[in-house]
């Protein structure tokens, strides 16, 4: 069995526990102080505000240990708000946890009301086309040269992988699929192996 974690102070919360729930295999943990973080193997920073939960991560003195686990190899997966948390640099402001080498540009897809859904596929993830949510979504503006790049649309990159994390512009945990889910659990594994 695999534990992934949620950090779960504010943002799509619900939504990825209900997903990993739904993966053999895989115990689905909240994470909110060091110990769970502590316990866990794998983890979601979802989405949400970044700044808000930025600020709650240094509040709940979650930062530094958060940081320190990424450092030592637990996989990390950031969608939409948890992307510009992962950034290295964040166009106009301080970078967040600053673990990702890539540039993040926030709300690049356009407003909320500009909301939309596509499908794509992601070869490294499945091989049927995937649907992807965007909502006030941010792009990677730059991935460095560690960085595979996942899913293009246009010239935007909206999912890149870097070793064990994985940073989405979009909200996988809001269609009824698992592919990405999965995947992330696949990343999991492979670390636990190692």
């Amino acid at each position: 069995m695999v534990r992934i974690g949620v950090l779960s102070i504010q943002g799509s919360v619900s939504e990825h526990m209900t997903r990993l729930s739904e993966l053999e295999g895989v115990i689905p943990v909240r994470v909110r102080d060091e110990e769970a973080l502590s316990e866990v193997d794998g983890l979601i920073i979802p989405g949400g505000e970044s700044t808000a939960i930025g600020r709650l991560l240094n509040e709940f003195n979650l930062m530094g240990p958060l940081r320190e686990r990424i450092e030592r190899g637990m996989p990390v997966w950031g969608t939409c708000a948890g992307l510009i948390l992962l950034a290295g640099e964040v166009e106009n402001e301080k970078p967040w946890i600053g673990a990702m080498d890539i540039v993040a540009r926030r709300n690049a897809f356009g407003r909320q009301t500009e909301s939309f859904r596509m499908k794509r596929t992601v070869p490294s993830v499945s091989d049927k086309p995937i649907e992807l949510v965007f909502i006030r979504a941010p792009i990677i503006v730059r991935a460095g040269e560690g960085v595979e790049v996942l899913v293009k649309t246009g010239d935007k990159i909206a999912a890149a992988r870097q070793g064990r994390m994985l940073a989405t512009s979009f909200h996988p945990e809001l269609t009824s699929g698992n592919d990405f889910h999965n995947y992330f659990a696949s990343i999991v594994r492979e670390c636990m192996k190692s």
